[in-house]
């Protein structure tokens, strides 16, 4: 543990000297103002330059522009593409982004290590039903839907359509596409055989599902028999859920659908396919393609409401080129988005992706862009980029017992909240945050963060856990007590953590090993309810995630709740009270939520249901230097995807 700590702290001097250069910088993120406006030689009135909100709106947009990557292309005149009520841009608060009207072109690269997978684009391009601006889930507004209404007793909600809104084949998005995605989706057990807990009332595993209600082309109303005010944040932005669950391409997914197309004449599509005869459910999945999929092959020529279209796939990377028919301008009459095109490269791995970023070839990268790595981004800047920081909206490295593995003697030692409260004073929170966070982070806000290794000690005693002769904790059956943890590689920063947890916990007497395993091999003995201690992220500073890692510390209660009662095993009443909260927290209002989420953190102060350590922490943005419309270093770094749309080059 020493020799650690000593090559830490050589670390630490260069680190030092790095912060104050980093700090330097900050002031300077705000690009520049393009000199020309938008559109034709004739510039657009002035707006106003805060971003989001009323501000942002002008009184009248008089004229709409489009790309003009888009002439030539044989479309429809742009005022006829959009719809008659477009949205004007409000995706960021004032306070996050200064807005400057932007100018059209360019492409836009990044950079993946996962097939079929690039999380950066998959934020920027995926659309809410609703949206919370600079995603606090202080403020809902509409987003794909118009507005909403809800009633007074949170049973019934009507949503207002875009009149006029359009797929991106240029077919019209009416309420038949909700009727179709819940009716002849959601409702159809072949295809939907659990309906999703989340729209069943209170959002439980034991409410009735939704009701739903077609008010006339571009108006429906949702209903439930109990109040269930959390469904608009819901709808807006938990779980990174697009529209696509509520709203589907009928006119387009009708051709794969039994109900609308004889099985007849769906079999040689099913054959083609590569599934058995009668298969059409697979096939309509196949081509069901939502949101989560847009980097799947199968996304070419999809219907989508989203600002870029997948347009070539191949294993080296894919294409998105600008939607003609997405429905959101900017304040001076804009179509959006600014940028034609982007293009996502897949590379062998994580260290492929550093390299290809540090040399400039990589326009926005926050997903795989590591603290651990800025260094090394600072001091290649002159190849083309920034490096920012701006905050991240999960505790990366969150420590978890298995509270359920299915062993007695772990079970009674892990299971006494004197060990947990123990284990959570032996992590010193100080060494933790400068050793592997340089100091952008600070000690976790939930549970205590007093490091006192003579009162854990003191703890453990009082359990019981005696030592051996060369000074191991034993447990209950008279044996060595181990923790083993087993990790992914998930994150760059979650093997340096364990190994300094893992250092840290063995000062008790404890005998803690680590083991790093295929992500694959993780998930899969996670879901078999295999590991016994891992360190994964959570959602902790977003109130309305709900979060709160029951699927790893407590993987057969949170099957007894998730089922209602119906599998897993039945838990103690503290996590029973726990899990209450979290359901009132997801049915109810933003402020209501609020109040609930305080107490189920009062909760996990008190049981220590698992560990926290840090909390605030920074996250790198790598972004070309030209590129503007970048939030400030005071919003979330994964909101700056959400409001991609609004990116663009300038000077």
């Amino acid at each position: 543990m020493k020799k650690w700590r000593k090559s830490v702290s050589l670390l630490l001097v260069f680190v030092l000297m790095l912060t104050l250069a980093l700090t330097g910088c900050q002031g300077n993120n705000a690009p520049a103002a393009p000199e020309q406006a938008a559109g034709p030689e004739k510039s657009p009135e002035k707006a106003s330059s805060s971003g989001g909100g009323a501000a942002a709106i002008p009184a009248k947009i008089t004229e709409l522009r489009q790309s003009p990557y888009l002439e030539g292309k044989n479309l429809p005149p742009v005022k006829d593409r959009l719809p008659a009520d477009y949205k004007i841009t409000n995706e960021m608060p004032a306070n996050q982004l200064k807005y400057e009207i932007g100018t059209y072109g360019g492409t836009l690269r990044t950079v993946t290590s996962v097939p079929d997978w690039d999380a950066d684009v998959f934020v920027m391009n995926n659309e809410p039903l609703l949206n919370t601006p600079g995603i606090l889930g202080d403020q809902i507004t509409g987003n794909v839907l118009k507005d909403y209404k809800m009633s007074d007793d949170q049973k019934t909600f009507t949503f207002f359509m875009r009149k006029g809104l359009k797929w991106s084949d240029g077919q019209p998005v009416t309420t038949e596409d909700v009727r179709f995605a819940v009716e002849d989706v959601l409702f159809n057990e072949e295809l939907t055989p659990i309906f999703p807990i989340w729209l069943r009332s209170g959002g439980q595993s034991d409410g009735t599902p939704m009701k739903l209600e077609i008010v006339d082309d571009y108006t429906f109303k949702i209903s439930f028999d109990r109040p269930y005010g959390g469904l608009l944040i819901r709808l807006a932005i938990q779980g990174w859920r697009g529209y696509n669950d509520l709203l589907k391409p009928a006119h387009y997914l009708k051709q794969f659908h039994k109900k609308y197309t004889p099985l007849e004449k769906l079999e040689p599509l099913i054959k083609e396919a590569g599934f058995q005869p009668g298969e059409w459910v697979n096939l309509f999945n196949l081509k069901d393609v939502t949101e989560r999929e847009m980097s799947h092959p199968e996304a070419v020529g999809f219907p989508v409401l989203y600002p870029w279209m997948l347009t070539k796939y191949s294993e080296s990377g894919t294409t998105y080129e600008r939607n003609p028919y997405y429905f959101k301008v900017d304040p001076a009459g804009n179509q959006l988005p600014y940028i034609d095109k982007i293009q996502s490269t897949i590379v062998q791995d994580i260290e492929m992706v550093a390299m290809k970023t540090i040399a400039g070839e990589v326009d926005f990268s926050r997903e795989s862009a590591a603290l651990i790595k800025m260094p090394l981004y600072k001091e290649n800047e002159k190849n083309g980029y920034k490096a920012l920081l701006a905050n991240m909206h999960v505790t990366p490295t969150d420590i978890f017992l298995n509270l359920n593995y299915d062993d007695p003697n772990w079970q009674k030692v892990v299971q006494d909240v004197r060990f947990r409260k123990a284990l959570s004073l032996a992590l010193n929170r100080k060494e933790i945050i400068d050793t592997i966070y340089f100091g952008f982070a600070k000690p976790g806000n939930i549970e205590d963060p007093t490091f006192d290794l003579a009162q854990a000690n003191k703890l453990l005693d009082d359990m019981g856990m005696q030592k051996d002769a060369s000074g191991r904790r034993l447990g209950p059956d008279g044996k060595v007590f181990t923790i083993p943890f087993e990790i992914g590689a998930q994150a760059p920063d979650i093997v340096p953590l364990t190994q300094l947890v893992v250092e840290m916990w063995k000062e008790l007497g404890l005998n803690v090993t680590m083991k790093t395993i295929d992500q694959q091999l993780w998930s899969t003995r996670r879901e078999a309810n295999q590991l016994q201690a891992t360190m994964i992220w959570t959602h902790t500073p977003l109130w309305y995630m709900g979060d709160w890692g029951t699927g790893y510390w407590a993987p057969v209660w949170d099957k007894w709740h998730s089922s209602g009662g119906k599998q897993g095993a039945e838990p103690p009443e503290a996590v029973k009270k726990l899990f209450q909260l979290i359901d009132e927290a997801a049915a109810a209002t933003p402020e209501e939520a609020k109040k609930k989420i305080d107490q189920v953190k009062q909760e996990m102060k008190n049981n220590i249901w698992y560990f926290i350590p840090i909390s605030e922490v920074k996250q790198p943005l790598i972004v070309n230097a030209k590129l503007h419309n970048i939030p400030n270093d005071a919003s979330f770094a994964i909101a700056t995807n959400f409001s991609g749309e609004q990116f663009f080059f300038g000077k």
